[in-house]
């Protein structure tokens, strides 16, 4: 990991193409040697958008990959890059969403999800909101998880491990903006199993609890890399109806703005990690025979 940051820090000097041209270089290797991690890839993407064909479907996997690669270069320049630099090469649409919500006296959870530019956004979102808190996820090692929330406090005033609902809940009463991504497999308490693309997953039905105990309102905001190197980062009005009561129906609301998003960028999205795992009873497990997809 030291060596790898060694490395981010020395590319970091060079110019933005050849930072990405190094990241994508770095995606196909990993295409190439990371077998059971393109196997989740293609099965995924196989799931969520039957109508492809089995040539377009790789082709996306493999972009996928060049994606997850120019990350590891989004890891850098969310850390280092200076607030003008940022400025120059993004545009932000909607961040006057945030304040219409915080002028109408609510908290805002800032509600996004697991794309490959989610932690280059953080920082350009930081220019564009009052101080927020972020949300993690603690990696198995130590040492890793340092790297990712010490990433993430570049931008955010706090993290907050992912778990912690009560100091979210907090956060929001005091104003605090929280950034918050539900999108990925979750079967603990307050899941349910829902759609995602039409395919039953086990989703993190939490967003609407959160939103009414912290007296706050869910203001979407998704991230992508354009064509030409340049971010876009959009954000959303809040959810009108959010929370109903409903815990399922909010989050079928946000999925419905997720699934848009993804079509626009579909490469960008993390799809390397096991989006229809725990499904629970007769549901097949889609990641068991791999034979297919390697």
């Amino acid at each position: 990991m030291w060596a790898g940051l060694g490395f981010l820090r020395v590319v970091f000097m060079l110019p933005l193409s050849w930072q990405f041209g190094i990241g994508r270089t770095i995606g196909r290797i990993a295409h190439r040697i990371g077998a059971e991690r393109r196997a989740i890839a293609r099965r995924n993407i196989e799931l969520c958008f039957p109508e492809m064909s089995a040539d377009a479907r790789n082709k996306l996997v493999h972009e996928h990959f060049e994606a997850l690669g120019i990350s590891l270069i989004e890891l850098g320049l969310g850390r280092w890059a200076s607030d003008d630099y940022l400025e120059s090469i993004t545009t932000i649409i909607g961040a006057e969403h945030i304040q219409h919500a915080i002028d109408a006296g609510y908290g805002v959870i800032l509600l996004s999800a697991h794309f490959t530019t989610l932690e280059l956004s953080g920082r350009v979102l930081a220019l564009h909101c009052p101080p927020f808190d972020a949300v993690y996820r603690r990696f198995r090692s130590d040492f890793t998880t340092e790297i990712m929330v010490s990433n993430r406090e570049v931008a955010a005033r706090r993290v907050i491990e992912k778990n912690d609902i009560k100091s979210m809940v907090r956060s929001l009463r005091e104003g605090v903006p929280v950034w918050y991504a539900p999108d990925q497999s979750y079967n603990l308490k307050q899941s349910a199993l829902l759609p995602f693309f039409g395919v039953p997953s086990m989703t993190n039905t939490a967003t609407g609890t959160l939103a009414k105990l912290g007296k706050a309102k869910a203001v979407p905001f998704f991230p992508r890399r354009l064509a030409n190197g340049r971010y876009e980062l959009t954000l959303l009005p809040a959810i009108a109806d959010l929370p109903s009561g409903d815990a399922e129906e909010d989050t079928r609301q946000y999925t419905a703005l997720l699934e848009q998003h993804i079509k626009s960028c579909p490469e960008q999205y993390y799809w390397v990690h096991r989006k229809f795992k725990n499904r629970p009873g007769l549901l097949a497990n889609v990641y068991a025979d791999f034979t297919s997809v390697k």
